[in-house]
C-alpha cells in the first residue's frame, strides 16, 4: 500500500478523503494542528474503515516540526494538502493571518516534498481563483480575474507557487479547484463539524433548522441573478473526496500530460442561495427562519463548473444530488445534537 500524508486530516474534507483513500487501498497518516478541528472525526473514520489513522498534531508553519514528519515517514508516496484557513469573510477581516498561514505552510510542505523526493502532490484549491468570471460555467482555461477575498488570493498564490516549482521538480502535482463542498457521509459518522461559527451556507442552514442559530441571513438579493442571490455549485463531500483518490491514481498510472495538471470539481449546475434554502426546506419538511441582509464583502456573484476535464481524464462523475446533500447534512446535524461529546464546543454558543 502506498502511504499518503493528508494535511488537515481532522477536518471536514480531509476526513472524508481519508475514508475514500483507505477504501481504495492506500495507507494514510494525518497532520493537523487542531486549531480549527479536533481528532473526533478520525474516530468516525475508524468506525467506517476499521483503520486507526495516526495524526501528528503539528503546525505546518513550523518547518522543523513538519520536516520531522517526513523524516519519520520516509516512505510517503504522496501528499494531499488541505490544511488552510478557508473562511472568505474572515479573510477579509484578517488578511495577514491568511497570508501567513496558507502560504507559509505550503512553502514548508514543498520544501519537504522536494528534499524527500515525494512523487505525488495534490493541492486543495478553489473556484475563488477565478474571481468574478466574465462567462460561466468556468473551464480550467477560464482567465483568472482578481480574487474577491484574501482567501482567494492565497489560493491563486498557492497554485502559482506549485506551477513554478513544477517546472524544475520531479514531483507530479494536481491542483483541484473545488466549488462548494456540502453534505455528510451516508453513515452519518462523518460530516462538517464547526468549532467556530460556520460561514459556509449548508451548516448555517442546518444550524438554523435545529436552533443553534436563531435566524440566518442571506447576504444580498440584489445581484444580477435569477432571484437576486448569489449562484454557487454545490458538490457532495463524498464525490469531492473520491476525486482526490482518482487524482492520485491518475498520477500513479502516469496519465498526466504535464507534471502539474488542473481540474475543476463541481457538478456543473448553478444553484442560487435561495434555491438551496428551498431545497433544504422541501426534502426535510422544515421551514427556515431567514432574513435578507446586505451583501457580504468578498462574495463572488455567480460561479459554477464545467466538469468535462475531470470526467474525461480522471474518470470522475458526481453521484449525489442537491437533495442528497441537504438530506445528509440534516441527518448529520441531528446526530450532533444527540452526541454530548460534540455538544460542548464553542459552536453551540452562537447567539
Amino acid at each position: 500500500m502506498k502511504k499518503i500524508l493528508v494535511t488537515g486530516g481532522c477536518g471536514y474534507i480531509g476526513a472524508h478523503t481519508i475514508v475514500d483513500l483507505i477504501e481504495n487501498g492506500f495507507d494514510v497518516v494525518s497532520v493537523d494542528n487542531n486549531s480549527r478541528s479536533n481528532t473526533r472525526l478520525l474516530e468516525g473514520v475508524e468506525k467506517i474503515t476499521g483503520k486507526k489513522v495516526k495524526n501528528y498534531k503539528v503546525d505546518l508553519c513550523n518547518f522543523d516540526d513538519t520536516h520531522a514528519i517526513f523524516a519519520e515517514n520516509e516512505d510517503i508516496a504522496g501528499v494531499i494538502h488541505f490544511a488552510a484557513y478557508k473562511a472568505v469573510g474572515e479573510s477579509v477581516e484578517k488578511p495577514l493571518m491568511y497570508f501567513d498561514n496558507n502560504v507559509v505552510s505550503l512553502i514548508n510542505l514543498l520544501k519537504c516534498i522536494e528534499e524527500y523526493k515525494t512523487p505525488y502532490f495534490v493541492f486543495s484549491s478553489s473556484c475563488t481563483v477565478y474571481g468574478n468570471p466574465d462567462q460561466i460555467p468556468v473551464t480550467e482555461e477560464t482567465p483568472q480575474k482578481p480574487a474577491e477575498s484574501p482567501y482567494g488570493v492565497t489560493k491563486q498564490m498557492g497554485e502559482k507557487m506549485i506551477e513554478e516549482y513544477s517546472k524544475k521538480a520531479t514531483t507530479n502535482s494536481v491542483l483541484l479547484r473545488y466549488f462548494n463542498p456540502a453534505g455528510a457521509h451516508p453513515t452519518t459518522l462523518l460530516g462538517e463539524y464547526n468549532i467556530e461559527k460556520p460561514q459556509n451556507l449548508t451548516p448555517v442552514i442546518t444550524q438554523t433548522a435545529i436552533g443553534k442559530i436563531p435566524q440566518m441571513q442571506v447576504f444580498g438579493n440584489d445581484y444580477p441573478t435569477r432571484d437576486g442571490s448569489c449562484v454557487r455549485d454545490f458538490i457532495h463531500i463524498c464525490d469531492l473526496a473520491n476525486a482526490h483518490t482518482l487524482a492520485l491514481k491518475f498520477m500513479i498510472d502516469n496519465k498526466q500530460s504535464s507534471n502539474c495538471e488542473v481540474f475543476n470539481l463541481g457538478t456543473g449546475e448553478g444553484i442560487t442561495v435561495l434555491e438551496a434554502i428551498k431545497a433544504f426546506e422541501k426534502v426535510n419538511g422544515i421551514a427556515l427562519n431567514y432574513v435578507i441582509g446586505p451583501r457580504r464583502p468578498g462574495d463572488v456573484v455567480a460561479i459554477y463548473a464545467n466538469k468535462d476535464k475531470a470526467e474525461n481524464l480522471l474518470g470522475w462523475k458526481p453521484r449525489f444530488s442537491l437533495d442528497d446533500i441537504m438530506k445528509s447534512a440534516w441527518l448529520w446535524e441531528q446526530k450532533l445534537k444527540t452526541d454530548e461529546k460534540f455538544y460542548t464546543g464553542k459552536n453551540f454558543q452562537l447567539n
